[in-house]
């Protein structure tokens, strides 16, 4: 039997994962004019403002985007003419990815589409229930991640001799 609590919690998880699909389709609709994926936008817009190795933007993104996806994403844009390498001087192997000219009037561009929807969408919500379910989102993220942590240390604790 659930608690209350647990049973308020449950009850979010299919809209979240509707409003996730929501917002996946939404940055479908803001990318498919330009020819990029929303993927290859996330990466992309991670190097915006640095050039960045594949692992730091795999890092950055923090999606759950493995290192080996957003190396193919990169050399993708790379092929396209939306970014290019450059020898990295801390690491031999390990090449920074940046936007090209024709990748930030195209990361330029999608924002211009994206603020439109956001603007819209927001403008519908209002600003004091954006805010106040942010800080919802803030408190579950937080929880959640406390009460993982907590449970794999007490499995660590517990396999240990």
């Amino acid at each position: 039997m659930r608690s209350p609590h647990g049973a308020a919690l449950t009850d979010l998880v299919l809209p979240a994962f509707e409003l996730n699909g929501e917002f996946l389709a939404a940055a479908q609709d803001i990318t498919e004019p330009s020819g990029l994926t929303p993927a290859w936008w996330q990466v992309l817009g991670a190097t915006m403002s640095e050039p960045l190795t594949v692992a730091d933007i795999a890092r950055r993104v923090g999606l759950g985007l493995a290192r080996q996806s957003v190396q193919r994403t990169a050399d993708i844009l790379v092929e396209r003419g939306w970014a290019e390498y450059l020898d990295n001087p801390k690491h031999k192997r390990a090449k920074l990815l940046q936007p090209t000219t024709a990748g930030m009037s195209t990361v330029r561009e999608l924002r211009d589409r994206q603020h439109a929807w956001s603007d819209a969408v927001g403008e519908a919500v209002g600003v004091d229930e954006l805010q106040s379910f942010h800080r919802t989102l803030e408190k579950i993220v937080t929880a959640s991640r406390s009460y993982r942590d907590t449970t794999r240390t007490s499995a660590q604790n517990s396999d240990s001799p």
